[in-house]
Order: structure tokens, then sequence, then C-alpha cells
């Protein structure tokens, strides 16, 4: 038996603990720059605002709704997600941390009422931290989706499914007919795995429900569609096909890429964000204990701004060796830069991508033909990158930067807009809330 829980409009519930005046109120969490929703409340999907709008067309609900729109504040929300999934793992004895607000946790040979133990584990959750979630329990870990999208749904919707499966729906206590009766109201597209070109096939070949879709043969599935679509099926007529991951796999890509708050037009402020692009995404692969060996640069205008003039560029430097170094990533990123960068241009985003990823342990060594230097390279500096990631982590990111970064103040002309980000609670005492009598 498998569980999945999931912080209900999570971004917004982390907002919501701490500020009480948001419960019923309509509230969105907007991308970088402020430019879309990410995130909404019930009341704001309630109003017709969909994943991804655009803040310029749903700004009017501000005066007719009263819509909260709020910058994304993403080190409260990672905070906030290691609180909660630090409670999620008392539910079970494995847990895989499948994204910020989803868990997978592993109930095999938990003994009594799993529904009640659900119960509990979800009142804590929202007693310690102020999270509300949804738990589904499911034979497979694809049952268990489901069952956390019933339990949601049957809350956030009532009449859609029976009333005692809204927060916690466990599809592994039902009989059989109560689980067909659940499938058979659930969309085929609602299965995780199934996306919208997959499930479009289905339902013209008459595959609606989900139901439906547990009917079919796997191996006919197989042989009209794709084993991934097979083991699916598998999954929902209660068969493991998918195990739990300990740990994630590490990433094929690392890629750091952000929009700027305002164009960028010289070449000084775009190697100021290169810089720190760079210095991210080393980071990230030194936390995967991974090195890269082409560095992947790429600068460009807005195309919504038609009145510029337009111009995407993107260039690869190879490394002499594959490294972690932020130094060595950076400068491959500067040449890189420099190299594709032209006068006159309004510049609306940058990015950089770390390519060809191997373990670190997979050393690449070289002749030094009677220098010493030139073998060990620029690159070996494994202690002045560890003392770097101590002194950022202990004392914040951004502590100890590269000079090629400029200044960390908020004259940088590329930093994101984030106008409307309420104060980081947890992770900065300035910003801790205070109590007063």
């Amino acid at each position: 038996m498998y569980a999945l829980v999931d912080g209900n409009n999570f971004y917004v519930s982390c907002e919501r603990a701490f500020r009480a005046s948001l419960n019923g109120q309509p509230v969105v969490v907007l991308s970088n720059n402020d430019g879309c929703a990410i995130a909404r409340s019930n009341e704001a999907k309630a109003l017709g605002i969909t994943m991804g709008a655009p803040w310029f067309e749903i700004r009017h609900f501000e005066e007719s709704h009263g819509l909260v729109a709020l910058s994304a504040n993403f080190e409260l929300y990672g905070d906030m997600s290691d609180r909660m999934m630090s409670v999620v793992a008392g539910l079970g004895h494995r847990q895989e941390v499948y994204s910020i607000d989803e868990s997978f946790v592993d109930l095999s040979g938990i003994r009594g009422d799993l529904t009640e133990r659900a119960r509990r584990v979800r009142q804590r959750i929202l007693m310690w931290t102020g999270i509300p979630c949804g738990i589904g329990i499911g034979q497979t870990k694809t049952l268990a989706k489901l069952a956390n999208f019933i339990a949601k749904t049957a809350e956030r919707k009532p009449g859609s499914y029976p009333e005692h499966l809204a927060q916690i729906c466990n599809l592994g206590g039902m009989s059989a007919q109560q689980q067909a009766a659940v499938m058979e109201t659930t969309d085929v597209g609602e299965v995780w795995g199934v996306g919208p070109r997959i499930g479009a096939q289905l339902r013209e070949a008459g595959v609606k429900t989900v139901q439906d879709l547990v009917q079919l043969d796997p191996a006919s599935v197989r042989r009209r569609w794709s084993v991934v679509l097979e083991r699916t099926v598998r999954e929902l007529q209660g068969v493991p096909c998918i195990e739990m991951e300990d740990e994630p796999p590490p990433k094929q890509e690392i890629a750091y890429t952000r929009s700027f708050g305002s164009p960028v037009t010289a070449l000084r402020d775009l190697q100021e964000a290169v810089t720190e692009f760079a210095s991210r995404a080393a980071v990230k692969l030194r936390g995967q204990a991974g090195h890269t060996g082409r560095v992947l640069v790429f600068i460009r205008t807005s195309p919504f701004r038609t009145q510029d003039k337009q111009h995407s560029a993107s260039t690869t430097v190879p490394l002499r060796r594959p490294t972690d170094d932020s130094l060595a990533i950076t400068q491959a990123a500067l040449v890189g830069l420099r190299a594709i960068y032209q006068a006159g241009h309004r510049y609306a985003k940058a990015g950089v991508i770390l390519l060809e990823l191997a373990p670190a342990a997979e050393g690449q060594q070289e002749l030094d033909f009677g220098d010493p230097q030139a073998a060990r390279g620029v690159t070996a500096r494994p202690r002045l990158m560890q003392a770097l990631d101590l002194v950022n982590n202990r004392y914040g990111r951004g502590t100890l930067i590269l000079g090629s970064a400029g200044l960390a103040d908020e004259r940088r002309t590329w930093s994101m807009k984030q106008e409307r980000r309420t104060p980081r609670y947890t992770t900065r005492w300035e910003d801790m809330p205070v109590l007063r009598a």
C-alpha cells in the first residue's frame, strides 16, 4: 500500500499560514517578474482564473472581486515544504519526496486502520505547519495518485464524489464495486501518466473514464500505444510497476534561466546576470556530486516587444576537463556570452545550462608532458568550492559571490520584479513574525 500526501494550493497555503486575513479570499501567487499565476486558491479558481494566466489579463479582479496577488516567495515555500515533509514521514516507514508539495509514503506492513492513521497525520500537518493537504491511499503509486485527486476534488467540489472521500480517499479500503463506481466517475485524463495527447487518443478509442482504462488488456495497450501506458494500466489494476525512489535520480541537465525585471542592453549587466546564473547552476551540480563537460549560454530579447529589434542566440562552450568548479564554469559561460552578444538590443532573458553531466567520481586525467600544473588544471579546487558552499549555506546565499556578479543590491537592472513578495518568515531573522502583547 502507498499513500500520496499533497499540500492543497501549496504556495497559497504557505502564505495563508502567516496571514490569516487571506483565508476565504481569492489569492494567486505570481511567477518570476510577477508575470503569470502559478498558484491559485479555490476562490481564485472559482473566478475562472486558470494556471499560467498572465497577470495583466486577470488584474481587473483586484477591483471587482478583491483578488490578492503575491510575488513568489520560494525561500519560504522551500522551508515550509521541509517542515511538512518531516511530519509526513511519520505516516509510514519509507518516503519519496516527489515534488515541493507531494510525497509518496510506503505503507506496506502498517497495521490498523490506514484511513484513520492518515487522518491523524493530516491533522498533525495542519496543526504544526498550517498547511491543509489531501491524502490518497492505494495499492500502487498510480492508484495513490488517483485517490489523492479524488480526495481533493471531493473537498473542492461537493457532490462530485461521496462526501466521506473528501480530504482522504483510501481506494484500498473499498470493495471492488465501490472502486469501480468511483473510477466510472473520473475522466481518463486525470490518471497519472496520461497526458493530453494520449488522453485524446484514448477517448477516440472509446476509453473515456478510468474504469474503461482499467478494463483494457495490458498486452493490447502495449501493442497499440506504448509500454509506458501498459505499466499505467497494470498499476491501475493493482500490480505495482513503479518502485519507491529513496533518492531522486541525478539530473541529465542543469539549467538556471531567468527573465529580467527590465530590459538589459549593456554587456556588463549581462555578465553579472550570467555569472549569477552559472554560479547557482554549479551549486546544484555539486549538490548531486556531478561534473559538467559543456556549458551552454543563451540570451534573447522579448518577442512580445514588437517595437524592439529581435535577437536570440546561444552557444555551447566545451570544457577542457569535466568540472564542478564555479570559476571554470562561469568563465566558460562568459566566453560564450561575449561571442553571442550584440550591442543595441534590449535583452529580456538569459540562461546557463550545464550539459554532459557525469558523476564526479568518474575523473578525467591527462598527460602532463612535464608540466604538473597543467595536468592538475585550474579546476582542481574542491576545498575552495566546499568553503564557498559552507559559507553561503551558513550565512545565506550570496554571502560570497564571484567578482563578475557585481554587488548584490537592488540596483541590478536585471534583478527580477518581486514587488508583492511577503517576508521570508521562517528563514530570515529580520523577517520573523513578532507577537506583541
